[in-house]
């Protein structure tokens, strides 16, 4: 439908147009003319187009709300709206407060979810999506793709398990229909009034996955908590950057003398935690995932629950290749020498840009494949990664600390 003219032109219109021109965000500001985000880079969003007016902006804005949402907006002068049009697709639509006008920043959602593969996540995120129970995070900064792959990870159990899937989203963006699964999809402000009510509710739903859009706070981590104990696959997103700082930030939402039991379920019921950022195609076509992967096994689990030890996390990670993880840099790193990604671009996403040009010199600037990546071992390892004997876990560990060694010396 075709809602909020300004005097010349439609929110629908310049939708329409930033479609065709491919873009992923547009930008209404009073007083400018509409801005595009494409491949990264702002841009006109067409010369067709004078500067917005104040008075239209608002217009547009509120023609967007219902009753609840105007009050919303008002009192917190903050508001996301889900927006659709008929044969184009939808949008998320941050409406805010800027200078004491109006302000509109809109995220075109794909029409259709991403797979896991078309994605370019790493095979070990669909062998995360595979497990039946526990806790599963997805972390980043705003607009690093956490969206697309929970929704990707959705869709791959609903294409190949029978469950009852709960999805609460604020709001809520892929619309995602009924395939070998059931979907539940909950929308905050129109379906529940709060994350850990819908939470607590959905407990009694009959649920086999259940995901959360954002663990905002103490309430709904507590609840998350324990639907994963009592045998349920939750999901759900953190606006942290890395599985060390996820851990901490859960943490951090409880009270000191709380945190030592919150430490004991986190590691009993954490299966993995995929954190993304978004690193920009050497081709100049668009971006792709560069994900850290933490899988939950006994050396984590024995981090996470000591004070003392949590900041190892990282370490493991790094030591721990075997079992399917891998840092940030390790990813980059595969990604150069792939000439997906360049060098720089590389550097700027790195957690650690001087270790991380050390061992880019030591990769030979394109010989990223490793021998030990291909071996038999690893991929017995990652096809049963919660399920290793006492034997396997030191035979693992070993075979870590060598090649950890071996790289080290050269």
């Amino acid at each position: 439908m075709d809602t909020s003219t300004t005097a010349s032109y439609s929110l629908d219109e310049m939708l329409k147009i930033a479609m065709q021109k491919g873009a992923s965000d547009v930008h209404l500001k009073a007083g400018t003319i509409p801005i595009m985000r494409k491949h990264g880079h702002l841009r006109p969003l067409s010369s067709k187009f004078l500067p917005i007016s104040g008075e239209a902006l608002e217009k547009i804005a509120f023609s967007l709300m219902d009753e609840g949402q105007k009050e919303q907006f008002i009192r917190d002068k903050d508001l996301d709206i889900a927006y659709g049009i008929s044969g184009l697709g939808r949008f998320r639509i941050n409406v805010l407060k800027q200078r004491g006008s109006i302000r509109m920043v809109i995220r075109a959602i794909p029409d259709k979810v991403t797979s896991i593969q078309d994605l370019n996540l790493p095979p070990i995120v669909e062998k995360i999506a595979n497990l039946e129970r526990g806790l599963i995070l997805l972390t980043g900064a705003t607009g690093s793709g956490k969206t697309s792959t929970l929704a990707a990870v959705i869709d791959h159990i609903n294409r190949t398990k029978s469950k009852h899937i709960i999805m609460i989203e604020d709001p809520t963006e892929f619309l995602i229909r009924d395939r070998r699964s059931i979907i539940t999809q909950r929308e905050l402000g129109m379906d529940t009034n709060s994350f850990s009510k819908s939470l607590r509710a959905a407990l009694r739903q009959d649920p086999d996955v259940i995901l959360i859009g954002e663990m905002r706070d103490r309430e709904t981590i507590e609840i998350a908590l324990l639907a994963a104990e009592t045998g349920h696959l939750v999901l759900s997103s953190l606006h942290t950057l890395d599985a060390q700082e996820t851990v901490n930030r859960i943490l951090a939402a409880f009270e000191p003398h709380q945190q030592l039991q919150v430490r004991m379920q986190l590691a009993n019921v954490l299966k993995a935690v995929v954190s993304q950022r978004l690193g920009r195609k050497k081709d100049k076509t668009g971006f792709i995932p560069v994900v850290e992967i933490l899988l939950n096994n006994p050396r984590i689990q024995e981090l996470i629950g000591d004070p003392a030890r949590t900041k190892e996390i990282q370490n493991v990670i790094e030591e721990s290749a075997s079992w399917g993880m891998q840092t940030f840099d390790k990813h980059l790193l595969e990604l150069v020498a792939k000439n997906i990604i360049d060098y720089e671009e590389a550097l700027s996403l790195s957690s650690n840009p001087e270790n991380f040009a050390i061992r880019y010199q030591g990769v030979g600037r394109g010989e990223a494949t490793q021998a030990w990546e291909n071996t038999d071992f690893r991929h017995r390892v990652q096809k049963n990664w919660q399920n290793l004997t006492e034997l396997e876990l030191e035979e693992l560990t070993q075979f870590d600390k060598r090649r950890e060694k071996k790289k080290k010396n050269g």
